[in-house]
């Protein structure tokens, strides 16, 4: 998840922030074609609040991402736990108010093609599901897996 995270944020994620031209052409193009298949107004012309959660993507989520990936590949570093809950429960309020935003906006005033139906809310609401889904089991994982809960003793002088 970590691992894949890095070039998903660096390469794509990171470019309504860019100036324009500054991203490759093939990348943006890419970026315009996710947009316009899954009816994704926010990447194209995100709204400030969204931006705000990009920001956040760009100087706290992605340096802990090379972090969490080496805590979970290597096993049995339980420095992570404190970490993972601050990331899990972060990322899972800012994708909960991006979901509820999916579900409820009325996108027909947008620039860019919304989702207008059911369906289409839907398939974009599973795009972005599962960047809700693993942090709270990650988070679940923190809280509740006895191997994290370990509190070691220090030693007294």
């Amino acid at each position: 998840y970590f691992l894949s995270h890095v070039p998903i944020t660096a390469l794509f994620d990171l470019q309504p922030l860019l100036p324009a031209g500054l991203p490759p052409r093939a990348l943006t193009d890419l970026l315009q074609q996710y947009a316009t298949a899954f009816r994704d107004p926010l990447m194209l012309q995100p709204p400030e609040w969204f931006k705000a959660f990009i920001y956040c993507e760009a100087f706290f989520q992605l340096p802990f991402f090379p972090v969490a990936a080496y805590a979970f590949l290597k096993g049995g570093c339980r420095w992570i736990r404190t970490p993972a809950i601050i990331y899990s429960t972060h990322v899972a309020t800012t994708l909960f108010a991006i979901l509820a935003h999916i579900l409820f906006h009325d996108f027909s005033k947008s620039e860019h093609a919304g989702p207008q139906t059911l369906r289409e809310r839907l398939v974009l609401l599973s795009i972005y599901l599962p960047y809700l889904l693993i942090p709270l089991l990650i988070l679940f994982t923190m809280l509740c897996n006895p191997h994290y809960k370990h509190v070691e003793k220090r030693k007294r002088k």
